[in-house]
């Protein structure tokens, strides 16, 4: 917006007759003065001048929302009817676009690109809006309003209205529901529950979950066949996810499903390679940069040679594995090329018989869903580096072909930065040493998730105030050939007359619960069904150590009673409600346990026992937690509580749900389990899940609201879902057309 112009005043001084200015100047020279009197005293009255001129120049700008004064945007945004939001998307967090951008969406309001966008910008997660009145099955009158492609029938031939149905995209023919449909998932909305398809019925679909990336990811060999392949580096399936490609602002194109991140399906995949293979389409989902990509001894495999297939099954009899051994069965391709079989909906990977003597390197570029930025990955961590730009930085590989060596190499003091997302194997563990004074940080470098494979424990030591943090590894357990017995927990801090380790941190990173996953994703298991390994995550025997543990998911935590530890937006699962978490110690003789040190939580999520001598804070929490038969069957009990604090005299416990039964210091909002109680309701509480430890959106508004901002209690509580969904519920409220009727529903 262009101003208009301002006079620009001369300077008064020269406006004046000759006999005055050369008198001042004469008084100037005499007193040995840059300026007289007369021209001092007018230069004053100029910058008074100036200031008015500006001022007059400015009202004119505060007279558009791109330029006025930052005062004047809440009395435009009150001219044209503002609400005000929680602001918690990126694309709403300033209130002179958000002004801006109402402005331009009025002269749009009431159409179905502009109910998409109002989601996609108040909840910053992916969206699309469906007039359902589009998708009901009428008697078309052979005159008027002619829909010929909304067939009453599907057409079964396709695979679309069956990978589709009763989702976002589902563009087959409805049945009138005349259930109301409700605006918010709390008030009882299910997929597939109350009304969707109706005349006045719009739905606006959410996809709450991220496609995170790796790069250049080794894949994991099945055992015992060269042949087979997994995309995890934990050897377990994992569903492939797809990267969202952006719509451009104020579009009229609505999205698709290669707009919002979710599952790579199989038939959206096989659609993509024949598209590329038939030179009909650009590439969308398989490419470098995109969302998938495989690599062949370093060197990316064209699409001619990927084949989509379904390889469900045990290992050593996956589906369609006889049909890719047999050369008859596959394309014609040139000498030396052959052709991969891939399952995005398994994360699994098998290729033909390699020649004799030779071991393939498959390498992948792929992507997996979560809720947010925690447990480590590719996403940016540089801010939560602790260690200062002065110390000497170890970078592996490019220094040093492993970590142990690069940690030797630091002498007690400095950084080891890991610089890709491969993986590496300790089969000795990791020794840490900080000298006096000293500060070692072991990070993944930002744009990075490497997996530490250890065959024994990271056993961390230190000097008089010496400092120790981790950052951003993946950490699972796989025992070494020469060993039998498990260490006693996968991150150690002894308790010897040596250690006098002052810090620990665990920041953006997963000890894998259960240490280590069989190929199906649950934990791994004995012969027996119990679990295979049953040691903590982290275990601190050393007194006196302050742990701080931040956006990371990890197993039991064993804390010695003279520690302390602080964990903020962590997810700590010990298998189960029954089994420990937090203590300091099991008895070995009574199974008794031993309380552990003072614990400060704040937005955690714990599945399983806690005992601590102190709670001092406690946050926005989910304690999912309860007492085993074997708890109380003793006399005295092992347990007088599943969640239980030595000390009740201090500390406090606040906004947080809580088990029945729970021993703790003073409360407040708390919500407690009881028969007829709301309790959280999750997606799934299995590691490796994309949904994992989320909670469902009908889950009680006494939980989802609870936490002390009004957000969800628990790990995803700096998510702020519900303060999401209230401002996209205060935009649609705005631009919904007249006697319409909405509702939110969650596709992830």
């Amino acid at each position: 917006m262009s101003t208009p112009p301002v006079t620009v005043r001369s300077n008064l001084f020269d406006l004046l007759p000759a006999l005055y200015r050369l008198r001042d100047a004469q008084l100037a020279a005499g007193a040995g003065d840059e300026m007289g009197p007369l021209q001092s005293l007018l230069s004053i009255v100029e910058e008074q001048i100036a200031v008015l001129e500006e001022n007059i120049a400015q009202l004119y700008d505060d007279l558009f929302i791109e330029t006025c004064a930052p005062w004047v945007v809440p009395y435009i945004g009150n001219l044209i009817g503002y609400q005000q939001i929680n602001g918690i998307a990126s694309a709403v967090d300033s209130p002179r676009a958000e002004v801006a951008n109402t402005i331009g969406f009025r002269r749009r309001k009431g159409t179905v690109p502009v109910f998409e966008q109002l989601a996609r910008d108040a909840t910053g997660w992916s969206a699309h809006a469906v007039e359902f009145f589009q998708v009901l099955a009428t008697t078309q009158c052979v005159r008027n309003h002619l829909r010929p492609h909304n067939y009453y029938a599907p057409n079964l031939r396709s695979w679309k209205p069956r990978e589709f149905v009763n989702t976002g995209f589902d563009h087959t023919a409805h049945k009138a529901d005349v259930r109301r449909i409700p605006p918010t998932p709390d008030q009882g909305q299910l997929p597939g529950g109350m009304g969707r398809y109706n005349v006045q019925n719009i739905g606006i679909f959410l996809w709450s979950l991220s496609a995170y990336t790796l790069t250049e990811v080794p894949a994991t060999a099945v055992s015992g066949n060269s042949q087979c392949f997994r995309f995890s580096t934990l050897g377990a399936d994992m569903p492939l996810f797809h990267r969202a490609t952006e719509l451009p602002d104020e579009t009229t194109t609505l999205a698709g499903p290669a707009n919002v991140p979710d599952r790579l399906t199989r038939h959206l995949l096989c659609q993509d390679i024949r598209a590329i293979t038939q030179k009909d389409a650009s590439p969308v989902y398989y490419g470098p940069g995109l969302s998938l990509a495989i690599y062949s001894d370093g060197s990316l495999q064209d699409a001619s040679r990927i084949l989509v297939a379904d390889l469900s099954g045990a290992d050593g009899a996956w589906a369609n594995f006889s049909y890719l051994s047999d050369p008859s069965n596959l394309p014609k391709l040139p000498a030396g090329a052959n052709t991969i079989a891939i399952d995005p909906r398994l994360g699994r990977i098998a290729i033909p018989p390699p020649p004799a003597g030779k071991t393939p390197s498959i390498s992948t570029f792929c992507c997996y869903g979560f809720n947010t930025a925690i447990g480590g990955g590719e996403y940016p961590r540089a801010s939560t580096f602790k260690a200062s730009p002065e110390q000497a930085t170890i970078r592996v590989p490019g220094d040093y072909p492993n970590i142990h060596e690069a940690l030797t190499a630091l002498s007690g003091d400095g950084v080891v930065e890991v610089s890709n997302s491969g993986v590496y194997s300790e089969p000795a563990g990791l020794d840490v040493s900080v000298r006096a004074n000293g500060h070692i940080e072991l990070r993944a470098a930002d744009g990075s998730r490497p997996t530490l494979i250890l065959g024994e424990t990271i056993s961390v030591t230190g000097e008089s105030a010496g400092q120790f943090d981790l950052n951003g590894f993946l950490i699972t357990y796989a025992p070494p050939q020469t060993s039998s017995k498990p260490p006693a927990a996968l991150l150690y801090s002894p308790a010897v007359s040596s250690n006098e380790l002052t810090n620990l941190g665990i920041t953006h990173c997963t000890f894998v619960p259960g240490w280590a996953l069989q190929s199906n994703g649950e934990p791994e298991e004995n012969s027996s069904g119990a679990l295979t390994y049953t040691g903590p995550a982290v275990l601190i025997d050393n007194p006196g150590l302050a742990v701080t543990i931040a956006q990371s998911i990890l197993g039991p935590l064993y804390l010695n009673g003279e520690s302390t530890a602080s964990l903020t937006d962590t997810i700590l699962d010990a298998g189960g409600p029954t089994d420990v978490a937090i203590v300091a110690s099991i008895d070995a003789s009574t199974n008794a346990p031993v309380a552990s040190g003072a614990l400060t939580m704040n937005g955690c999520t714990v599945i399983g026992k806690v005992y601590t001598s102190l709670f001092t804070l406690v946050s926005d929490c989910i304690f999912v937690a309860a007492l085993a038969e074997a708890d109380v069957s003793s006399t005295p009990p092992l347990w007088n509580a599943p969640l239980w604090s030595a000390r009740q005299q201090q500390g406090c416990v606040c906004f947080s749900y809580v088990p029945a039964g729970a021993i703790l210091p003073r409360q407040f909002e708390c919500v407690q389990q009881a028969p007829g109680t709301p309790a959280p309701m999750f997606y799934s509480l299995q590691y490796g899940d994309p949904a994992y430890a989320k909670l469902l959106p009908t889950t009680d508004s006494s939980i989802r609201r609870g936490a002390d901002d009004g957000g969800e209690m628990g790990a995803y509580h700096s998510v702020l879902a519900p303060q999401r969904e209230a401002d996209l519920l205060t935009r649609l409220a705005e631009y919904i057309p007249v006697g319409m009727q909405y509702g939110i529903f969650y596709e992830s």
